[in-house]
């Protein structure tokens, strides 16, 4: 590997970083927080959507982007050679 491949490969792994916390921020911020007047006109499983995001789908969220994140990464390391 040479050092222009290993300085891509840590600006993409970043770039993917950035954007899926910026999505987990949008979600847990955002729908908890700061949407939740709005989206607690809407009933899911019988409880607002606003306290349904700010209690559980925040979380929902995260665990989705741990693997959206695995999938990215591994498709990363065969673009770059560092496969298995």
């Amino acid at each position: 590997m040479t050092k222009n491949n290993a300085k891509a490969y840590w600006k993409e792994n970043i770039r993917y970083l950035f954007i899926l916390l910026t999505i987990w921020f949008v979600v847990s911020y955002g729908a908890g927080i700061l949407f939740k007047d709005a989206l607690n006109n809407i009933k899911m499983g019988g409880f607002k959507l606003g306290f349904w995001f700010a209690q559980q789908g925040s979380i929902y969220v995260f665990v989705v982007l741990i693997f959206v994140y695995v999938r990215l990464m591994n498709k990363l390391d065969k673009k770059y050679g560092y496969d298995e």
